[in-house]
């Protein structure tokens, strides 16, 4: 089956999905797996900003496969056209060849080699962070209660893995002159190096924290941006920070902790500009019962279980709406996002191998 995988690869490779600048039309790449899917009924919807989904169904199956192709941007650090696919004795490089379309061409490899019933969803906002495809997807009445989302798992299934939320914060301050008696409060600038470092501590009194195989909470402080120069008090400052939570970590209960470390008055505003749930998603009280539907899933398609991760997936939007959700792809995640991305050539053969025989399991 590589044969057929690598002709996929190439083509799906060649074309410009990149995102941003969520230029994505309902044609191009949408065209060419459509013609892949003789025997499924189609339906492509374009949800605007380079958000298109084609779900493609054939016969009546109870899972679904959810994939998506756009990729983030080129780096400057590529040593050929990233749209070009190669193919050495080992793995095939390319633009999103490992995040995630070899996962795209397995599929695609899989689904003319068999005869059984299966659906697809691809989509391609994933990496914009909106999830229009998906949500819109959720609200239709599609009927499945499990999904198989192709990430770089290394051929894995993976149950648990992080939320993810970012967060824009606006401090205010008093203009005036740095000499002036009371510059050290007014600033907004110390106001937040003020908040920084109480975040930072409670991160690191979070360190003991436990799900799954993962420890602690994830957080960053991405920017800090405000102040005229040295003899001016800073009127405002804005800070971009994220965190990524454990499924046994309620995100609301952190915001309020991460909004209290702003001084009185300090705050002008909090605003929460992405989220995403962790995997399982839902209730934290029921975060492990979740963990153990998913790995008797895994069990009953004889998929090996990998680790929790620490990035985040659309599997847990799927988790979120009810589905049990398993993260499972070719690829390392230590080659997605990087120049000269690539997928070993071992990983796209034993991902197909698995989806032809889970498309095989259904009545």
């Amino acid at each position: 089956m590589l044969e057929t995988i690598l002709h996929h690869l190439a083509a799906l490779v060649s074309f410009d999905t990149r995102n941003p600048p969520r230029t994505i039309a309902a044609d191009g790449i949408f065209d060419y797996i459509r013609q892949q899917l003789p025997g499924f009924h189609v339906d492509v919807r374009d949800h605007g900003d380079g958000a298109v989904a084609l779900f493609a169904l054939r016969g009546n199956p109870a899972r679904l496969f959810n994939v998506h192709l756009d990729t983030v941007p080129d780096s400057p650090g590529w040593t050929a056209d990233p749209h070009v696919l190669r193919v050495t004795e080992d793995r095939a490089i390319g633009l999103g060849a490992c995040d995630i379309k070899g996962a795209a061409a397995c599929l695609l490899a899989a689904a003319g080699s068999t005869e059984g019933d299966a659906a697809f969803l691809f989509s391609s906002d994933e990496e914009a962070n909106d999830a229009r495809c998906v949500d819109a997807f959720l609200k239709s009445a599609h009927g499945f209660e499990e999904v198989l989302v192709a990430e770089p798992t290394r051929c894995e299934a993976v149950l648990a893995h992080r939320g993810i939320s970012a967060v824009q914060l606006r401090f205010k301050g008093e203009a005036g002159h740095a000499s002036a008696a009371g510059a050290l409060d007014a600033s907004a600038l110390h106001q937040a190096m003020r908040w920084g470092g109480q975040a930072l501590d409670f991160v690191e009194g979070e360190a003991h924290r436990r799900f799954g195989g993962l420890t602690g909470l994830r957080f960053n402080i991405g920017r800090v941006h405000g102040g005229i120069k040295a003899n001016v008090v800073a009127p405002e400052c804005d800070v971009s920070f994220g965190f990524r939570p454990l499924p046994s970590q309620d995100i609301d209960a952190l915001h309020r902790r991460f909004g209290a470390f702003a001084g009185a008055g300090a705050l002008q505003t909090y605003t929460e500009t992405f989220r995403g749930p962790p995997l399982p998603a839902g209730d934290v009280a029921t975060a492990e019962d979740r963990r153990l539907a998913a790995r008797d899933l895994a069990d009953a398609l004889a998929l090996p279980i990998g680790n929790a991760v620490d990035f985040w997936t659309e599997a847990s939007l799927f988790s979120q709406a009810g589905l049990t959700a398993i993260v499972f792809g070719p690829g390392d995640i230590a080659q997605a996002h990087s120049a000269d991305e690539w997928v070993a050539l071992a990983q796209l053969q034993t991902y197909a191998e698995a989806v032809g025989r889970i498309i095989a399991m259904e009545p």
